[in-house]
């Protein structure tokens, strides 16, 4: 292989210009004749015995051509990317320019573009730190409680508000009588309260005894979404078959030795309070950081390759249909229920793409500037952390994962880590949400969509 020359040949883009000698072509074009020559049949020839020049004669001196071209062009490819020292951020465009003698290759192809850093040291950002309240403390308890917590049955009383029930039921719409699919269940599981059923079902379970018939009168709100259903009356025969209870143990120093290293229930309640904030704290640490970092970004310049965002929307896309089958579910699947199209889906998740292309570009660059470097020692370390992570080897971890693209990572992480450092921050408490004003702020969220 010979790198004869490189070229500007568009913003971004190099053209590489690769020379590949006449004997190692001619040694491929060998080779790929051998592994076709069996499955060809020339008349006057046994299949497979017809003579190198007869099938040239017969089908074009360059019938085997381009898949010796493919057999050579990768390796040689990568030797004149590394002799040339550029940065590949896209697959190469080829372009065959001669086959005459020493064959000629034009491999056009983006690069890492230039980044002018703007201001990234000494920026001025705000840490919201939320404080934590007691009535979270509580919350926080109360799940473990809940979590701790068992079922009693009942039998001496009718139904109340927050018990479980087991109930059959069987509806019809009180229009015509008929029966609809979705409204018979048998031994339907329900929390009296809880809000899954239609309006008004829960609350007629309340005074209703093992083994009574009684029937629940209700009307589907007007947005159902079954839209036959919609706005119509419609009566349950039912039956309840069990009742139950969920009794929460005692919030004493019983309970504290149960789930905790504790003796007493005050130090419990103060170490969840100390975990809370310490959980407040890392989540504002982290959110500064990433505000530090998205304006270190804003404030460079980079005119970044379409195909380095294309590749990034495609990852995104790759990734997010992973995670999803994981789940049983599929991305097709999920656009087939939001009625969304993957144009569309692509087109939504683009400018997040550009964003983090940018910043990426931008950490590199900063680590570059900076003279970031990392020791063979933080690479050890960092594999033994994903090998500990997800219970690997940390052989299997370099077979998944080049330690040269660690090392890019990790100087990232240390561009960051130079920015937070150097940065001005002020801190400021920041209200936790209660209960209630999530709920308020729910509402809000669910007026301005509609």
């Amino acid at each position: 292989m010979a790198l004869v020359k490189i070229t500007d040949k568009a913003k971004n883009q190099k053209e590489l210009e690769i020379k590949i000698q006449q004997s190692a072509f001619e040694e491929a074009v060998t080779k790929v004749y051998r592994k076709e020559a069996p499955k060809i049949t020339i008349p006057g020839f046994r299949k497979g015995k017809a003579p190198r020049a007869i099938i040239e004669k017969m089908y074009g001196k360059g019938v085997f051509y381009e898949d010796a071209l493919n057999e050579l062009l990768p390796d040689e490819y990568e030797a004149a990317v590394k002799e040339s020292g550029i940065e590949p951020v896209s697959r190469p465009e080829i372009d065959v320019k001669s086959f005459e003698g020493d064959v000629t290759v034009a491999a056009a192809v983006y690069v890492k573009p230039d980044v002018a850093l703007g201001e990234y040291k000494g920026l001025e950002c705000a840490k919201n730190v939320r404080k934590v309240t007691e009535e979270e403390v509580d919350q926080t308890i109360d799940r473990t409680r809940n979590n701790n917590a068992r079922e009693i049955d009942v039998n001496d009383r009718p139904a109340q508000k927050d018990d479980t029930v087991k109930c059959d039921c069987d509806g019809s719409t009180d229009e015509d009588g008929v029966h609809f699919d979705g409204g018979k269940a048998e031994n339907y599981t329900l929390k009296i309260g809880s809000g899954a059923f239609i309006p008004g079902f829960e609350d007629q379970m309340i005074g209703k005894s093992i083994g009574e018939n009684f029937d629940v009168h209700v009307t589907f709100p007007e947005d159902y979404n079954e839209k036959s259903l919609a706005g119509k009356a419609a009566t349950f025969a039912c039956r309840i078959n069990s009742i139950s209870y969920t009794e929460l143990p005692a919030a004493d120093d019983e309970f504290a030795k149960d789930v905790s290293e504790f003796n007493t229930f005050a130090e419990y309640k103060a170490d969840v309070k100390a975990k809370l904030k310490e959980s407040a704290e890392k989540a504002a640490e982290n959110e500064l950081s990433e505000e530090l970092v998205k304006k270190a970004a804003e404030n460079a310049t980079v005119d970044i390759p379409e195909c380095m965002i294309d590749s990034e929307v495609e990852a995104y896309i790759e990734n997010t249909d992973a995670r999803m089958r994981s789940q049983g579910l599929s991305l097709d699947m999920y656009l087939g229920y939001v009625k969304q199209s993957i144009d569309d889906y692509k087109k939504e998740y683009r400018p997040t793409a550009e964003r983090r292309v940018k910043t990426r570009l931008v950490l590199e660059k900063i680590a570059e500037t900076e003279n970031l470097t990392v020791t063979d020692e933080e690479v050890k370390e960092e594999i033994d952390r994903l090998a500990g992570m997800y219970g690997l080897t940390a052989d299997a971890v370099k077979a998944q994962v080049s330690e040269n693209s660690l090392k890019k990572d990790l100087a990232v992480d240390k561009a960051a880590k130079l920015i937070r450092e150097s940065a001005t921050v002020k801190k400021s408490a920041k209200k936790a949400e209660t209960s209630e004003s999530k709920g308020k702020k729910s509402a809000k969220a669910e007026q301005k969509e509609q």
